[in-house]
């Protein structure tokens, strides 16, 4: 089933995956990044204009109709770390090239497909319902942010995925600590030495062997440090990776706690903080950075890479115990830190990161008018044909995801909802929350993707909630009425989401709002 799922979301996402044939919005960084970094082991600057035969025309045009060559001998100065570059550069080598536009985005086409059997298998993990997790694979599958970012050489799309794949790999460890807990509390139980501590608590009433006894230790997983170069990974995209590490480490360390609680075990909140937390930090911390660090190899191998001779440069300046190459890697960082928290130019699409869970202002990647009357166009020869790449999700997904995430919030405060709640909103405070420290800075709506994977795990946790606190009925109709809904907005989205040529009022029609235009 997964793999069916998967096959559906990769022809979404695949099917004329060469559309639009130019160079979409970000695409003027990250896929000329990527294809000097193939061919020269660093990024390089490129020219706005080039003349040739007398005709001056933009950098993205001539890169765009094959001229892919024009990039100049010095290195470009790149705010992001290569991870993800290096990624849509794999494309690029093993797809044909630049030449071959499919190529520029085939590497995040298959992110968001690898993220579809992920969640799937992240949601079959939590809920233990196969009809849930089909309804995550599915909804993952057509949303229309989910298809924009794997159809556009971005780098968003990458984190999500390294983010989810962590995420599953703690939900892994968690299994797997419990069934050690319990395995070792039996043992603790039968053992004579065993004492027991007296009280009339509702949990220990439901916990007659509560021990004193500390139980394993569970720091160190094979799962954790999986997890930890994941998120090193996601890092080596983009900064914000690293919150995701923060709150994924900490949320693993308290539900180790709390499994010590459910088994039986005395003391498990100062055991889990003060025997497991440090050693989780001896490990993960150093992995992630190591992780990091590698990501920039290929800095530290070219010397004429950007700013590799800063300390030489600068004497007596910056980190000055460290050596040299280091030094000037430091101050890049420096550098790149003063760049993304100071970038505050307005732009026509930015957004308010507290408005990207209701897609209030989607960003427009492309938008052309399109000669002739190809398509859906043919269709209203009378009218302008255009086509666009508009990354709004669909709204139904969002809405209602947004709705159940508070819903969530709500029933575990209430105590009518599990730790699972927590895996919910883990994403939230992840990848959207230390957003809010930004207000100033120009930010868009597509940030979202990272957060696409835990709006929809929301629904599916209101859809489990229904399962067991509703009729079958009840919960059939719950399910399958938005459900249709959702597939129906898709397939009157997907145009819009893919470059396909429509009449002007046909695109005109899915702009309900005046902001998403």
């Amino acid at each position: 089933m997964t793999i069916f799922v998967a096959g559906f979301g990769g022809l979404l996402r695949i099917w004329r995956l060469s559309e639009p044939r130019a160079v979409v919005f970000d695409e003027t960084y990250y896929v000329k990044d990527a294809w000097t970094m193939l061919m020269t082991g660093e990024a390089r600057d490129w020219p706005k204009t080039i003349t040739l035969s007398d005709t001056t025309s933009t950098i993205d045009k001539l890169f765009a109709s094959g001229n892919t060559d024009q990039w100049l001998p010095t290195a470009e100065y790149v705010v992001h770390p290569p991870i993800g570059k290096w990624l849509i550069s794999l494309g690029l080598k093993f797809f044909g090239g630049a030449t071959n536009i499919a190529a520029w985005r085939i590497s995040v086409a298959i992110a968001g497909i690898i993220a579809i059997a992920i969640l799937m298998r992240v949601a079959l993990r939590l809920f233990h319902n196969l009809p849930i997790a089909v309804l995550a694979g599915v909804l993952m599958s057509v949303d229309g942010v989910g298809i924009t970012m794997s159809r556009t050489g971005l780098l968003d799309n990458f984190i999500m995925v390294f983010a989810l794949g962590a995420f599953s790999m703690l939900l892994i460890h968690r299994d797997w600590a419990r069934e050690r807990l319990r395995e070792q509390y039996a043992i603790d139980a039968s053992a004579r030495s065993a004492r027991w501590i007296p009280s009339t608590s509702r949990f220990d009433r439901d916990h007659p062997l509560l021990l004193v006894a500390k139980g394993p230790r569970l720091a160190f997983s094979w799962w954790r440090f999986a997890a930890a170069i994941l998120l090193g990974l996601a890092t080596g995209v983009k900064w914000s990776g690293i919150y995701f590490f923060a709150v994924f480490c900490v949320l693993s360390v308290v539900w180790d706690a709390w499994e010590r609680r459910r088994v039986g075990y005395a003391r498990w909140l100062h055991t889990g903080l003060l025997r497991d937390a440090p050693l989780t930090a001896l490990y993960m911390l150093p992995l992630l950075a190591l992780t990091y660090v590698a990501s920039w190899t290929g800095w530290f191998l070219h010397s004429d890479s950007y700013m590799h001779d800063w300390a030489a440069n600068h004497p007596g300046e910056g980190v000055t115990w460290l050596p040299d190459t280091l030094r000037s890697f430091v101050q890049y960082h420096i550098q790149m830190w003063k760049f993304h928290t100071t970038l505050d130019t307005p732009h026509n699409y930015m957004a308010n990161p507290l408005t990207w869970p209701l897609q209030i202002r989607p960003t427009s990647f492309y938008w052309e008018r399109v000669s002739g009357h190809p398509g859906l166009c043919s269709l209203q020869p009378q009218s302008q044909c255009v086509a666009a790449v508009t990354s709004l999700g669909n709204p139904l997904i969002w809405w209602i995801g947004s709705a159940c995430a508070l819903a969530l919030l709500v029933l575990a405060i209430l105590r009518k909802y599990d730790w699972r709640m927590w895996a919910v909103w883990a994403g939230f405070l992840g990848g959207w929350l230390p957003w809010a420290q930004y207000m100033h800075r120009t930010t868009f709506t597509f940030y979202s993707i990272v957060i696409l994977p835990w709006i929809i795990l929301a629904i599916c946790a209101m859809a489990d909630w229904l399962r067991h606190h509703a009729s079958k009925r009840i919960w059939q109709f719950s399910i399958g009425i938005p459900l249709g809904a959702i597939l129906v907005i898709s397939a009157f989205f997907y145009p819009i989401w893919t470059a396909m040529p429509v009449p002007y009022e046909f695109w005109l029609s899915h702009m309900w709002f005046q902001s998403w235009i």
